[in-house]
């Protein structure tokens, strides 16, 4: 019995003891667990950061990677079949561009664009030999654009120098250029001593007998261009300084031409500044013109050619004043020759327009004393025979265009005269028409200038002046091809007046100015 008992408390403490091992087991497992836990969620959040600041390179390493190896396999294939560029794209010197493009480091490409320069200069050295001078030029420029080495390429470029240079009978066009500079016929055409040595200078840069030409050319060009100065004929200087500029921007004497040029221009600035002053705007005008025509943006030239174009204008106000109104509104239109600020030669010639306008209304509707009407019968009378005669604008003082003139001038509101203007104007545009349809340019001219006086305010007048100028240039052209340097003189005046920024007035003026430089 006593046994039995005994038995059964160690049996006892025996599970006592399991369940304490078995718990404290589980325990420990768990603790474990947690901390296992705890530092995967560590290693996951560190992956996920390095995932995040990784993938650009990720991505290129693994989608560029294989693109730009396919590229260098293309390229290297289109080299190996002579394929150097297509504009396709599938040449060699693309595909390696685009691989280069992906990556910029990439030393097999940069080792290929290097291979197709070089490749591309045997080419154009193959094409010269069997004579493909074309070929041989895109080749040559297809191994610049690659950056081959200097050395290379330049032994190439000289080679298709030459043998361009031997087709082209350049020492036949040497001797013709030295011909022409003896004869003094230095430039304005193309068998002048310039232009021709030009060509053989573009082929052959260092041949030294067409660099002698040209230097004799130009210091006899320049000379030209100092007397000219002297001489107040700075528009055509201004020309032949341009010219030798542009066949020898180095010239030794090019600086002291500039320096006579820019003296005589001062000079011209000074006498026409003195003018203006005196009040005499014509005359300064005409003394500014030729310092315009050479250096119009020179400061100098533009400040004096501003003052003298608010002078016109003011002149204007002047006159329309005492009521010359045909006087104030030719003043208008000088100062808009002279690149008066637009805004104001519209307000001068709209300010005329008023006054004129009040003036006509103010004065008597129709003639009072028995002279007067006399005297507007006889115009109408006079009036209605030029019209009939078809005396639209000539001859002077019987013209439709005089007996108008006068009628107004004794009625502006008579019933007959208003009808007669209305009759007019659609006259003198038919006139306008008429003259410019057969190059009758003067005529054209004085019809222009009655639908002008007629309707200034037309938007049809600035579109005929424009097409008159044109004109003018046009004959003036054929004119001069004729040797008639005086019409074309004449014309060149006319275009600017009616004109100044016709775009082909420049160069037509610079013809009649060479042509009168050197009419003997």
């Amino acid at each position: 019995m006593e046994r039995n008992g005994r038995h059964a408390d160690e049996q006892g403490h025996d599970a006592l003891a399991r369940v304490r091992r078995e718990g404290r087991w589980w325990w420990v497992q768990a603790r474990h667990t947690r901390r296992i836990w705890r530092w995967a969620l560590l290693a996951a959040a560190v992956l996920f950061v390095a995932l995040v600041l990784m993938r650009r390179p990720l991505a290129n390493w693994f989608w560029d990677e294989p693109r730009i190896q396919q590229l260098l396999a293309q390229g290297d294939r289109a080299l190996a079949a002579g394929r150097l560029s297509a504009p396709d794209g599938s040449g060699a010197r693309e595909q390696y561009q685009a691989a280069l493009a992906l990556d910029g480091d990439r030393l097999p490409a940069r080792q290929g664009l290097m291979r197709t320069g070089m490749a591309a200069l045997r080419v154009g050295s193959a094409a010269l030999e069997r004579g493909d001078l074309d070929g041989a030029e895109q080749a040559l420029v297809l191994a610049r654009q690659l950056q081959v080495p200097q050395a290379d390429s330049e032994a190439l470029a000289r080679g298709l120098r030459e043998r361009r240079a031997q087709g082209a009978g350049l020492d036949a066009v040497v001797r013709q250029a030295r011909r022409a500079l003896d004869a003094g016929d230095l430039d304005g055409a193309a068998g002048s001593a310039l232009p021709l040595v030009q060509r053989v200078l573009d082929l052959r840069p260092l041949d030294v007998q067409a660099l002698e030409v040209r230097e004799d050319a130009l210091t006899d060009l320049l000379l030209r261009a100092r007397l000219a100065s002297d001489a107040g004929k700075l528009a055509q200087a201004a020309q032949l300084l341009a010219s030798a500029r542009a066949y020898d921007a180095g010239h030794a004497d090019l600086p002291v031409t500039q320096e006579v040029l820019s003296r005589a221009i001062e000079r011209r600035v000074e006498v026409a500044s003195r003018t203006l002053r005196r009040g005499r705007l014509d005359a300064a005008r005409d003394e500014l013109q030729p310092a315009l025509d050479a250096a119009g943006e020179e400061p100098a030239v533009l400040a004096l050619r501003e003052r003298l174009a608010r002078a016109f204008l003011q002149e204007s106000q002047r006159l329309s004043a005492d009521y010359r109104f045909e006087r104030a509104l030719s003043r208008v239109e000088v100062a808009e020759v002279l690149l008066a600020p637009p805004r104001e030669v519209a307000s001068a010639r709209a300010r005329v327009e008023r006054e004129r306008s009040a003036r006509q209304v103010a004065g008597r509707t129709q003639a009072g004393s028995a002279s007067e009407r006399r005297q507007l019968a006889r115009l109408l009378e006079q009036l209605a025979e030029a019209e009939a005669r078809g005396h639209l604008i000539a001859p002077p003082g019987a013209s439709v265009y005089d007996a108008l003139r006068e009628a107004q001038a004794i009625a502006p509101q008579d019933r007959r005269v208003l009808s007669a203007a209305r009759r007019l104007l659609p006259a003198s545009q038919t006139c306008f028409e008429d003259a410019l349809r057969q190059n009758r340019v003067e005529a054209a001219g004085a019809c222009l200038q009655a639908w002008q006086a007629l309707a200034p305010a037309d938007a049809g007048v600035g579109t005929a002046r424009n097409r008159l100028a044109l004109r003018w240039v046009a004959v003036g052209s054929e004119r001069l091809g004729g040797g008639d340097i005086g019409f074309a003189q004449r014309a060149a005046l006319q275009a600017r007046r009616l004109q100044p920024a016709l775009p082909d007035l420049p160069a037509f003026e610079m013809r009649v100015a060479q042509a009168g430089g050197e009419r003997p």
